[in-house]
């Protein structure tokens, strides 16, 4: 291959590469695309994951005998010219990543059509599979101390991915997300909706995708939260999820009737437990009916699924959907409802199908054959679907979606024993397949999520957009999404893993993530992925130990939801008042609460900074090599280094009493800082692993010298109290910053500039705490606010509470300093 200049043009030189096309085109100083083609037309950047961009002309191309150099203020990229290789490089000059010496670019020819699998026709995208398209690959050269993190959700807690392979498609627990972010100082996304693969094995480091029109991928410069910024320039803001999402969400399959739903948020209201959603989850819709389909496989008239995708309520047992929701609303407590994407029977399925946007194939083997999915490619589909659940559900006051099965097939439920994990990928994506072009294998759910966000957006600016969903794909945080992980086991080890499949998932870019808190399967059901440990469910000790571990952990995530099958969820089904795992799970809700001014405020600077909040600790420490490694460890916002617990100490299934378990785990403090215990205000050095004191009461919890960590006061919901004081609890040691963030909790108001922002600073040499000007302002802001400052020492932990604060600021918006005797 010999490379020489096309042309330059105003967003970056075109290269010819004997009879391919390479492209550089510079949308910022630190975002370099690269397409690499054999056609003659290179493609537009814009598709389903990536949002309008707007090239600069902010760069320099050196030529040079033996390379060309594109150079922009932070990034240089260097094209060989006989082989094509290229090489990325800060702008000092430091090798960031790069190809093999000999070119690491190639493209095969397929046919999308060819592809596909079964005889029946793929409908969706509409006309797309007549067209040129290739499997593409790109090898690339790690270097030796880098960690690569994200490509999304899978199954098997990796904490680095050198040395590792994954494939990326989409099912119940794998969400696949085509990025990698590199400790070194970068990030790569593929512009792609295809099946993916990445391989740094025997095989070699690459990137390979199935179907696309060109090899399409975005280089991203920086340490890891700009590389994160990098992305979601690309993709899309993550927009504001309401206030309220972030309290405790109630969840079970199922609540069956709408006098139920009040029951139980009563029970919360009673017993004085922190409460702001609770979740109707499926067969809340009408039974079938004489002139619907049969589907006997599903379980026929009699106790069956009823109009499954219908999306209205059962006449009978929720006779007055309106005032069964103004009864929640009347308690502080919203509600959200499963939606789902299949459409078996009933008025919406009839609907749709009369439309042409059924995905019906006959091919699919049993049950998979009845599951019609509607096509969410299509605009008018999706316009149809937002007016079905605004007319039956949203009309009467929901507030918040659950849309589940958004890979959408999941055809591991067929599968008698768990295959071979290439056997698994196989028979997963020949599935989609049946339906699907294979160039947008992986994208459904960012369409799903379109739609029902632009749908609620065009109905009305009060509700701010929450969708709970099981798959995600890169862009779907501008559309008010939170994926969940799926339908887990409930298994000590699917816990662990858990805890690093999420923190891969955020380094990809998008932010939200959560997971059913006690896992969803409890018990040994009829499938392979259905093999919970804990057949007695809540009257196991051993579920009982392992539920709080997890809720504990739970109370750390974007949002904090308890869900599943085989048993109740409610706290009192754990115990009562003076009971251990009551008392435990009720102290961590009550925190998650006395949290939320910092918690909500991570939330604003996700929205406004592009920050993450459920952070791995390479991200926060990208320079230790020892944090890399370490998958059941991460941070909460820069301040809060959560430890969870992920072995059992006290009881194994069947209540089986275990012998000999220390009520301790070890933990690694990152280098480079101070931690103190957040229970004792213990302080330690970084750079050392220790044995941490874990009793069942106590998740192992630490706190970066320096933060300055808000609190509120205790209160029963999000809304309560918003004039209280806040505590400002400061960890000296180091200077320290925070900037606390507000706004109406609700709507889009935040779009226009209605939020503030409150600069709060720590000088440690000089003792001094300040206040800063509030920025920002909207009508709801509470002008004047106590801040009760607490300098924590040893034994001031939250453990152990201080009678009085330090200091009280009295803030009026304007700036304000306070030394601190200490």
């Amino acid at each position: 291959m010999h490379v020489d200049t096309l042309r330059r043009d105003a967003d970056g030189p075109l290269f010819a590469a004997g009879d391919s096309r390479i492209k550089l085109q510079v949308l910022a100083d630190d975002i370099v695309r690269l397409v690499y083609t054999d056609g003659e037309e290179v493609p537009d950047p814009e598709s389903p994951v990536i949002v309008e961009q707007d090239p600069t002309d902010e760069w320099t191309l050196v030529e040079r005998e033996t390379e060309f150099e594109l150079q922009t203020a932070a990034m240089r990229v260097e094209l060989d010219r006989e082989t094509g290789a290229l090489t990325w490089r800060d702008a000092d000059g430091r090798r960031l990543v790069g190809e093999p010496a000999d070119g690491g670019k190639s493209l095969v020819p397929v046919s999308p059509e060819n592809l596909t699998v079964g005889d029946s026709e793929v409908v969706s995208p509409r006309d797309s599979l007549d067209r040129e398209a290739y499997s593409t690959r790109l090898d690339l050269e790690f270097s030796d101390d880098e960690a690569i993190l994200g490509l999304g959700q899978h199954d098997g807690g990796v904490a680095n991915y050198r040395g590792e392979e994954q494939v990326l498609y989409q099912g119940n627990t794998k969400v696949a997300m085509p990025a990698i972010l590199s400790t070194r100082g970068y990030g790569m996304l593929w512009n792609t909706g295809s099946l993916t693969t990445f391989h740094d094995d025997q095989h070699g480091s690459y990137v390979w995708t199935e179907c696309d029109d060109a090899l399409d991928v975005f280089v991203v410069a920086g340490e890891p939260d700009d590389v994160i910024a990098g992305f979601r320039q690309l993709t899309g803001e993550s927009t504001m999820l309401p206030k309220w999402s972030y309290g405790y969400v109630q969840s079970k399959e199922r609540y069956e009737t709408g006098e139920e739903l009040i029951d139980v948020v009563e029970e919360y209201r009673e017993r004085e437990i922190p409460i702001d959603c609770i979740v109707q989850d499926w067969q809340y819709w009408p039974d079938t009916t004489d002139d619907d389909p049969n589907f006997e496989d599903w379980g026929g008239p009699q106790g069956d699924w009823g109009q499954w995708g219908q999306k209205s309520f059962h006449e009978g047992r929720y006779p007055d959907p309106s005032a069964t929701i103004d009864g929640l609303h009347e308690r502080n407590v919203r509600l959200m409802v499963s939606i789902w994407p299949n459409m078996l029977a009933g008025e919406n399925y009839r609907e749709m199908r009369d439309a042409g946007h059924i995905l019906d194939d006959a091919t699919l083997p049993a049950p998979g054959n009845e599951q019609r999915y509607y096509d969410a490619f299509s605009e008018e589909a999706r316009d149809i679907y937002w007016d079905q659940a605004d007319e039956g559900l949203f009309s009467h006051g929901v507030d918040a979606w659950w849309c589940d099965s958004t890979e959408p097939y999941d055809p591991t439920w067929t599968l008698p024993t768990c295959p071979d994990p290439f056997k698994l990928a196989q028979h997963t994506t020949d599935a989609f397949k049946h339906v699907f072009d294979p160039g947008y294998l992986n994208s459904y759910s960012l369409h799903q999520a379109k739609g029902m966000y632009e749908g609620q957006r065009a109905k009305t600016d009060e509700k701010r957009v929450i969708n709970l969903t099981r798959s995600g794909y890169p862009g779907q945080q501008r559309y008010g999404a939170i994926t969940w992980s799926g339908d887990i086991e409930a298994t000590w080890e699917r816990y662990r893993t858990q805890i690093t499949d999420g923190l891969q998932f955020t380094a990809a870019g998008n932010p939200k993530w959560t997971l059913d808190v006690g896992a969803f399967f409890v018990g040994d059901g009829p499938s392979w992925i259905t093999d919970g440990d804990f057949d007695d469910g809540v009257d196991d000790l051993g579920y009982r130990e392992l539920y709080v571990r997890w809720f504990q952990y739970g109370a750390f995530l974007p949002m904090f939801r308890s869900h599943g099958t085989d048993t109740p969820r409610e706290m009192w089904r754990f115990g009562e008042p003076g009971d251990r795992t009551y008392d435990t799970l009720v102290k961590f809700d009550r925190l998650r609460y006395r949290l939320m001014p910092y918690i909500y405020s991570l939330a604003g600077w996700e929205t406004h900074r592009d920050y993450t909040m459920y952070r791995h600790l390479a991200l926060e420490f990208p320079d230790d090599e020892d944090a890399h490694e370490v998958g059941d460890q991460f941070m909460f916002g820069p301040s809060l280094l959560v430890c969870p617990v992920t072995e059992p100490m006290y009881y194994g299934p069947d209540s089986e009493e275990l012998d000999g378990k220390a009520e301790a785990r070890e933990v690694y403090l990152p280098e480079g800082t101070d931690w103190y215990d957040f229970w004792t205000g213990e302080r330690y050095d970084g750079g050392q692993t220790i044995l941490a004191d874990a009793p069942l009461e106590k998740l192992p919890l630490f706190v970066k010298a320096g933060s300055v960590l808000p609190m509120g006061p205790a209160v029963q919901h999000t809304g309560e109290r918003p004039d209280a004081p806040w505590q400002l609890r400061v960890y000296p040691g180091q200077d320290g910053e925070f900037d606390a963030y507000e706004d109406a909790g609700d709507g889009y108001d935040y779009e226009d500039g209605d939020y503030a922002f409150t600069p709060i600073r720590w000088d440690d040499a000089a003792s001094e705490l300040t206040v800063g000007d509030r920025k920002g302002s909207f009508p709801e802001l509470v002008a004047e606010r106590d801040f009760e400052v607490v300098v924590v020492g040893e034994g001031e932990g939250v453990g152990v509470e201080k009678s009085d604060p330090d200091t009280v600021v009295e803030y009026d918006g304007s700036r304000r300093a306070v030394t601190v005797d200490r």
